[in-house]
C-alpha cells in the first residue's frame, strides 16, 4: 500500500496555472530594427502586430513535459511511502530479580523429589527456578546470588536461556558460607535504579536466618517498598534447625509484608513448584506489545522519472532540430 507523508502538498498542483493566469509575462527591453516597410510585411504575412513583450512560443511536447515534471515534483514533495504489513513485537513491561541463597547450608540434602529421594537444596532450587525463568517470556530478568556477600550473577536481560545457564553454574559456597539477606535486598534496589520500568518484582529465596548483612533485612525491605519494589520471599530451610541452618520464616514474612508481597515455605520440589505457580497468579506476566508498519520511501522514483522525462524531451527537441537542418 502506498501512502503519502505530506498529502497537503498536493494543494500546490494548480500553482503554475494560477501564476500563468494572474502574473503578467516577464518583460525585457531588447534592441530592435526599424523597417520602413514593416506594415507591408505584416500585411503580407497576415500576422498581427502587437505592442509589448515578445512571448516565446512553446511546443506541445514542451508544455506536456512541464506539466508532467511539475506533477512528479509535487509527488516527491508529498513523500510517497510503501507501507508494509503491521509487525508486532513484545517489549518487557516488568523487571524481575531472582535473589538465590547459595550459602553453605544450601548443601543440605533434606529436599524430597516426587519419588521421595533426597535432593540437595540448591539442586532442587536450580531445577524449579530454571523452569520458572524460562516461563518469564516478556520479562527482563536479573539474577543475584548471595551468601556472606551478594553478587549480580546476571544483569537485566531478556535472554532467559543465558540467565538459566548462569544459574546452573552456581554452586554452594561461591558467595561465602554465611547468609546476608539484607545485602541481597540492597543490591537488588541498586540494580533496579537503572530500570525505567515501573513494575519491579524481587523474589527472594533463602534457607537460613540473616547473619552477615550490613543492613537490616526489614529496613532494606522498607527502602525497597519506597522505591516501588515488590518482594516475595520463599523459605526452603528447616524452621526447627539451629544457628545458620534455621530458616527465619517470621523475618522473611515481615520482609514480604513490608514490601507488598507474600511469604511462602517449601520443603520439597512439589511444594517449591507450586509456590512459583502461585507467584505467577499473584504477579502474572506483563508484556507491552508494540506494533509498527515498515515504510519504504519512494520519493526518489518520482524525482528520477522527472529527470528522465526532461532528458528525453531535450533529446527529442535536439533530434527534431537536427532533422530540420539536414532537410
Amino acid at each position: 500500500m502506498i501512502e503519502f507523508a505530506f498529502p497537503f502538498v498536493f494543494l500546490l498542483l494548480p500553482a503554475p496555472w494560477i501564476v500563468y493566469k494572474l502574473v503578467p509575462p516577464y518583460r525585457q527591453t531588447l534592441p530592435a530594427l526599424r523597417f520602413p516597410f514593416f506594415r507591408a510585411m505584416v500585411a503580407a504575412t497576415g500576422a498581427e502586430a502587437r505592442i509589448g513583450s515578445m512571448i516565446v512560443s512553446r511546443r506541445h511536447v514542451q508544455m506536456l513535459t512541464a506539466i508532467l515534471v511539475w506533477g512528479l515534483l509535487v509527488i516527491a514533495l508529498a513523500r510517497p511511502e510503501r507501507v508494509g504489513e503491521p509487525i508486532e513485537t513484545d517489549k518487557a513491561a516488568r523487571d524481575l530479580i531472582l535473589a538465590i541463597d547459595i550459602s553453605g547450608s544450601m548443601d543440605e540434602r533434606d529436599f524430597r523429589t516426587e519419588t521421595d529421594e533426597p535432593l540437595q537444596r540448591l539442586a532442587a532450587v536450580r531445577e524449579i527456578v530454571g523452569d520458572f525463568i524460562e516461563a518469564r517470556d516478556g520479562d527482563r530478568v536479573a539474577l543475584i546470588v548471595f551468601g556472606s556477600r551478594a553478587f549480580i550473577q546476571a544483569p537485566f536481560t531478556e535472554d532467559l536461556q543465558a540467565v538459566r545457564a548462569l544459574l546452573d553454574q552456581t554452586d554452594v559456597g561461591m558467595a561465602g558460607p554465611h547468609t546476608a539477606i539484607g545485602d541481597a535486598i540492597g543490591l537488588a534496589i541498586r540494580t533496579f535504579e537503572s530500570s525505567e520500568i515501573e513494575r519491579r518484582l524481587l523474589i527472594l529465596l533463602s534457607d537460613g536466618a540473616d547473619t552477615n548483612s550490613r543492613m537490616s533485612p526489614v529496613n532494606a525491605a522498607q527502602i525497597a517498598a519506597q522505591n516501588g519494589v515488590e518482594i516475595h520471599t520463599i523459605a526452603v530451610g528447616d524452621p526447627g534447625g539451629s544457628g545458620e541452618n534455621r530458616v527465619d520464616t517470621e523475618a522473611l514474612g515481615t520482609i514480604a509484608a513490608r514490601a507488598g508481597g507474600q511469604s511462602f515455605f517449601a520443603d520439597d520440589t512439589a511444594g517449591l513448584s507450586s509456590i512459583y505457580a502461585r507467584i505467577d497468579e499473584l504477579a502474572p506476566r506483563v508484556v507491552e506489545t508494540l506494533s509498527f508498519r515498515p515504510r519504504q520511501p519512494l520519493a526518489h522514483l518520482a524525482l528520477s522519472a522527472a529527470a528522465m522525462l526532461i532528458l528525453l524531451t531535450e533529446f527529442w527537441l535536439l533530434f527534431g532540430s537536427w532533422r530540420r537542418m539536414r532537410a
